[in-house]
């Protein structure tokens, strides 16, 4: 994945913004992956500049980018990029819409730990999500009916998985929706039929990361672009931030400050 023109953009906001800093609010809203990256990046950046007040919330990517049209929000957060229709619209509201790739992800799908299926190809999710294959006999696994949990359709995760998993078409109607990664955690950790996908900041220990075409999702295969299902994420301005905004975007970009975060909560830094 080439940066060099994240890192020109970065550059250029660095070189425009320095000494603008001054005290107010910044509103941030948006994708439930970005969330903890978002989290960690404004409580850090508060606590060198304690005249700024940061509140952060997970409404969803698509939400995000409605407030960066609305106005509503200062950044919106999103892991999937804009479309085509909200671009506009934003122009018929009077802005344009700025993306800044903060880091990268890939999609991770997951089930109970005590499943014994380990790798599934994506012609195998694909099934699995379009309701061909409904039981984890067919996949090597016991003969249990495969719980199907998805994201629901606001998330920027749900669409980059219609994306590269389903390939456009539609995820069965039985699948149980969540509206949000920690969400699906949740569920799949107390449901040992369940099968779901999430960013890789949020695998832990309560749920099992299954390989994609026996591709590991982590760092090096991110960045690489060999997993299959990998994706940057973004934070959206409405038009070209200026005053506390540009600065904690910048912040976000700096390699030992947001980079380094971005990293701490278990995502992949630009560099």
């Amino acid at each position: 994945m080439k940066l060099t023109g994240v890192l020109a953009c970065a550059l250029i906001i660095l070189l425009s913004s320095l000494g603008a800093a001054h005290a107010g609010n910044i509103r941030i809203d948006g994708s439930t992956t970005v969330l903890p990256i978002a989290q960690k990046v404004a409580e850090a950046y508060m606590k060198e500049h304690p005249d700024v007040t940061i509140s952060v919330s997970g409404g969803g990517s698509g939400n995000g980018i409605k407030g960066i049209i609305d106005g509503t929000v200062d950044i919106g957060d999103s892991s999937r990029f804009i479309k085509e229709d909200e671009v506009k619209l934003a122009v018929e509201k009077g802005g344009y819409p700025v993306p800044f790739a903060i880091g990268y992800d890939c999609i991770v799908p997951v089930v109970h730990p005590g499943n014994p299926v380990s790798n599934l190809t994506l012609e195998q999710l694909k099934a699995i999500y379009k309701g061909d294959v409904t039981n984890w006999k067919e996949l090597g696994g016991p003969d249990l009916k495969i719980v199907v949990i998805s994201r629901d359709t606001s998330s920027g995760t749900y669409e980059v998985w219609e994306e590269k998993v389903m390939k456009k078409e539609r995820v069965s109607p039985a699948a149980m929706l969540q509206a949000s990664n920690g969400a699906i955690v949740q569920a799949i950790s107390s449901n040992k039929f369940a099968i779901g996908y999430i960013g890789l900041g949020y695998v832990n220990q309560t749920v099992k990361p299954i390989t994609v075409n026996g591709i590991q999702g982590n760092e090096e295969t991110t960045l690489n672009g060999r997993h299959p299902i990998s994706r940057p994420l973004f934070m959206f301005t409405r038009g070209w931030p200026a005053g506390d905004t540009v600065n904690f975007i910048n912040y976000v970009l700096l390699p030992q400050k947001g980079q380094k975060l971005v990293k701490e909560a278990g995502f992949v830094p630009l560099y």
